[in-house]
């Protein structure tokens, strides 16, 4: 009888990423930090709501921190040493997590700020008559 080869699953390989590209993306009620590799597949994401915090606390310092904490580690199992950072949103938690990610031996290479600013964009509704 001949033995069957054993079949490899690609999702459980490690893949081997040295480069990729943090988004921390902070609003007021929540902060989600996403990491991706240079071409934009999404190597692994956390947010403030899936480390357990629930109503007003996702939106704290302290949730941030802990999204970024546990998003950072991950993509570090993989082999990322180097990332470049886009921030956006208005939040507390942009610094936090900014802060955390400086902080975890992860080697930055740049940090740009890309909140959406609108340059006299939609027109305002009408006013109202009372």
């Amino acid at each position: 009888m001949a033995r069957q080869a054993k079949k490899i699953n690609p999702r459980k390989s490690k893949r081997k990423i040295p480069k990729g590209i943090v988004y921390i993306q902070s609003t007021l009620n929540n902060t989600i930090v996403t990491i991706t590799n240079p071409q934009g597949a999404v190597l692994s994401w956390y947010s403030a709501g899936a480390c357990g915090f629930k109503g007003a606390k996702k939106g704290t310092p302290f949730a941030a921190q802990t999204a970024a904490e546990n998003a950072i580690r991950r993509s570090m199992d993989q082999g990322m040493r180097q990332a470049e950072i886009m921030v956006s949103g208005p939040s507390s938690g942009r610094e936090t997590a900014l802060r955390t990610i400086l902080n975890s031996g992860i080697r930055v290479t740049v940090i740009r700020d890309v909140t959406p600013l609108p340059h006299n964009g939609c027109r305002a509704p009408k006013r109202r008559r009372t």
